[in-house]
């Protein structure tokens, strides 16, 4: 690997480490940039998948305080998450690659549009929530809706927390800075679990040096965001993902 590479990675691995803690979608930075360095797409996104398990390990302890007291919310849905990682990890394993270089363009597209209307959704949110007071239909809706992130999390990581804060911001009354740390714990079950069973069943498809690299950015990362991250402008950090996330559809369309 030329050691420019190496350096393209690792700042990808900050960078999406410390998106990842504050708003999620970090992967929006590392998957991009390592189809521009011409990896292929599934080894791309296997090799990151297991990287940025490092990054939801830092971002997670760093929301410690914001998830002290509140353990049986993640002992419900957690288990949740792990169902539907590992059936979005075969999916990925078990699609043709053709089918993976097809669908990964329209996820990506999705991601970036919830990105984009991410502020929308916060705000309608609260409009949901009176006093705190939630409908008895949210439990099963909140838990399908962490099923279904978590299999798009197994199968394509990037935005998997733009789509999880969505959904919990959308049916759950915790305050935000909450919500995210819920987050960084589900998202993390997911990669983890979709980690093991890419090693299980895709050994042959990870590129070490990518996860390496990846890693060790990822969980510098993770302490960033949770430290300082939250005081960076919002809207800088969506400018700068819409821009990765463009020029990967780009890439996948028309140069791979």
């Amino acid at each position: 690997m030329p050691p420019a590479h190496a350096v393209a990675i690792f700042l990808a691995g900050v960078g999406a480490g410390t998106i990842n803690t504050i708003v999620g979608s970090g992967s929006l930075i590392t998957f991009p940039t390592l189809l521009l360095l011409g990896y292929a797409p599934i080894p791309a996104n296997v090799s990151n998948n297991l990287g940025m398990v490092a990054g939801g390990l830092s971002g997670s302890f760093g929301y410690r305080r914001e998830l002290a007291g509140h353990t049986a919310f993640l002992r419900r849905y957690a288990p949740i998450s792990l169902v539907g990682s590992v059936i979005g990890a075969v999916l990925l394993l078990v699609l043709p690659a053709s089918a993976f270089a097809r669908i990964v363009p329209i996820l990506i597209g999705l991601a970036l549009l919830l990105v984009v209307f991410g502020p929308r959704l916060q705000a309608a949110a609260r409009s949901h929530h009176v006093d705190g007071v939630q409908p008895s239909w949210h439990t099963w809706a909140l838990g399908s809706g962490v099923f279904v992130a978590a299999v798009y999390g197994g199968y394509f990581g990037a935005a998997q927390g733009v789509l999880l804060m969505g959904i919990l911001s959308v049916l759950s009354s915790e305050h935000l800075q909450r919500l995210n740390g819920f987050k960084n714990v589900l998202a993390l079950v997911v990669n983890a679990v979709a980690a093991v069973t890419f090693m299980v069943a895709a050994w042959s498809r990870i590129s070490w040096p990518v996860v390496l690299l990846v890693g060790l950015g990822a969980f510098l990362g993770g302490f960033l965001g949770a430290r300082v991250g939250r005081r960076m402008p919002s809207a800088v950090l969506r400018v700068v993902i819409i821009a990765i996330g463009v020029a990967a559809i780009v890439k996948l369309l028309w140069f791979s």
